[in-house]
């Protein structure tokens, strides 16, 4: 397909539209927070458990009649939810580019994402399979927005204002999640101001906030985001197979950008580490060093708030030193904390080690995208693109939580499967270098 780009296909610079782009982080990021992060996993390890005859409690439970560790059972639906959306997005993607409706996908998946967490509300003891599914079609619903929110940063910022409204974007993110756990917080940790005496309402009661929250606030973005424009020309093929015949495309064309390319191939390397960290972290400190959910939500809000801090410090950074060189000096400091990880006995240990993770997790995911933005051609098939971006992302995730829940069952220890993580952010880190060097020598070829 023909990269034709008008004037009209030029970023629209308005700091009225950049706020709206970011509030969609303000909106779902509270499902990140609460439901991937804290009050959720804490809630699932405390009733999927089996009571034994003796009176105690085993993490083994039953899911549709297969016996099955609960911490495992978390890692593997969060695979399948990630594939799910990793098979779907460039076909999604593609109609979207087609037809010049990202914004409706966005909607669909971010209604779909927000009435799951609704649903988590009647999740308890007796319903463990309605909740993993319900789990599993909110983090489906949350990923699948993502790519058509992403998909917009190049068509609503110039490539000068990609690195700040990025993280603009992660900042509201991080705030907006904050005030919501801050007030499910009170709920669950003091349900007696409010009358509450089962013990599983405050819980509950936090997932439909979420889900009210991500879906009411959402709003705003969904008012003021423009529409994108058609790709004028008709696909060749039907729109199904098309997707992955423009991811195809996409990636023939990434391939003759020997920057972006080796950008991407460590992009992949490291976010099978970042974002296994993120999803699994709760489940170390649950499971390894037996927090209580108070502290597990106090270590998150931590990672939350430096995160905040992350995300612009490394944005300035960025522009002193450039996008992949304060990447691969994240990355360096990621193989530290996973080193540290292994070896953590306590709570005061866990908590400096979330301020070292808050501080290059803002910043390493607001930098991913926006370098993969301005290294990109330009282009009308922005969503195709980020698509195929989304698409790596995802599928590292399935690699990472695959890996993180399989090294677990089959040697019975988390702390097993932090190695996998360091070796994919050792290797990512190497794959970074490289990329560097290529862009030092494309450099002095322009300036020749």
């Amino acid at each position: 397909m023909e990269n034709i780009v008008t004037d009209t296909a030029r970023p629209l610079s308005s700091k009225k539209v950049h706020r709206a782009w970011a509030m969609y982080d303000w909106a779902n990021s509270a499902y990140n927070l609460v439901i991937t992060s804290t009050i959720f996993p804490a809630y699932f390890f405390a009733i999927a458990v089996t009571k034994l005859p003796t009176g105690a409690e085993s993490d083994k439970i039953s899911f549709f009649g297969l016996k099955i560790s609960n911490n495992v059972l978390f890692d593997y639906s969060l695979a399948a939810a990630y594939l799910i959306i990793a098979i779907l997005s460039p076909i999604l993607s593609s109609i979207a580019d087609y037809k010049g409706n990202k914004k409706s996908y966005m909607k669909f998946f971010c209604y779909l994402g927000s009435l799951a967490c609704c649903g988590l509300f009647f999740f308890n003891k007796s319903t463990l399979e309605y909740g993993v599914i319900c789990s599993a079609l909110a983090a489906v619903g949350y990923c699948g927005s993502l790519v058509f929110y992403n998909a917009f940063l190049p068509e609503i910022a110039t490539d000068a204002e990609q690195d700040t409204v990025s993280a603009q974007g992660f900042a509201y993110g991080y705030v907006g999640s904050v005030l919501l756990q801050l007030i499910c917080f009170v709920f669950v940790l003091k349900p007696e101001l409010f009358g509450i005496t089962d013990a599983t309402f405050p819980a509950r009661l936090s997932f439909l906030l979420v889900g009210i929250w991500w879906m009411g606030f959402a709003q705003i973005t969904f008012r003021n985001l423009p529409k994108n424009l058609p790709v004028a020309k008709r696909p060749e093929h039907n729109l199904i197979a098309n997707g992955f015949i423009e991811l195809k495309k996409v990636w023939t064309k990434i391939k003759a950008m020997p920057v972006l390319v080796t950008y991407l191939c460590a992009f992949f390397l490291y976010s099978m580490g970042v974002q296994t960290v993120m999803l699994a972290a709760t489940a170390f400190g649950k499971k390894i060093l037996n927090l209580e959910t108070s502290q597990l939500i106090t270590i998150i809000l931590i990672i939350q708030l430096v995160a905040i801090a992350g995300a612009y410090v490394m944005s300035s950074l960025s522009k002193i030193y450039g996008n992949l060189q304060v990447l691969l000096f994240v990355v360096f400091i990621w193989i530290g904390v996973c080193i540290a990880a292994y070896f953590v006995q306590n709570a005061l240990q866990f908590y400096i080690l979330a301020m070292v993770v808050g501080l290059v997790m803002g910043g390493i995911q607001s930098l991913s995208r926006s370098t993969y933005s301005k290294l990109m051609p330009e282009t009308h098939d922005t969503a195709s693109f980020f698509s195929f971006y989304d698409f790596t992302e995802k599928i590292a995730i399935v690699i990472g939580m695959f890996s993180f829940g399989f090294i677990d069952q089959i040697t019975g220890s988390m702390r097993n499967s932090i190695l996998a993580l360091i070796v994919f952010f050792a290797s990512g880190s190497i794959i970074l270098y490289l990329a560097i060097v290529k862009q030092r020598k494309q450099a002095a070829l322009i300036t020749i």
